[in-house]
């Protein structure tokens, strides 16, 4: 496997996990949110679980803390202005699928 090809398994690994894009996209307005605002922000997740995504997203180096609250870093930021490019893709994609159709 190349290297390539090992980093973006690693970021999907990642982004897989229970809640880590809901955390991403609830910081990507760029304000700072405390714990309790971004557990409110996510919804449904429990203090627990946003702590584990948060170390893990920290670690990754996609969210940090900067006294305020929790915020992209400047990676993060990246990544999701990336991921919202899918969602034009998505929109597209799920109104050319047949259960799409069906409901329209």
């Amino acid at each position: 496997m190349s290297k390539d090809q090992e980093a973006v398994n690693q970021l999907f690994e990642l982004l897989e996990s229970r809640y880590a894009m809901r955390v991403l996209w609830a910081l990507a307005d760029g304000h700072p949110q405390t714990f309790r605002l971004l557990q409110d922000s996510v919804g449904g997740v429990t203090p627990n679980t946003l702590n584990t995504r948060i170390k893990e997203l920290r670690a990754a180096r996609l969210v940090d803390h900067n006294g305020t609250g929790y915020r992209l870093t400047t990676q993060g930021a990246d990544l999701v202005r990336r991921m919202g490019e899918m969602r034009g893709f998505a929109s597209r994609w799920h109104q050319r699928q047949p259960s799409a159709r069906a409901r329209a």
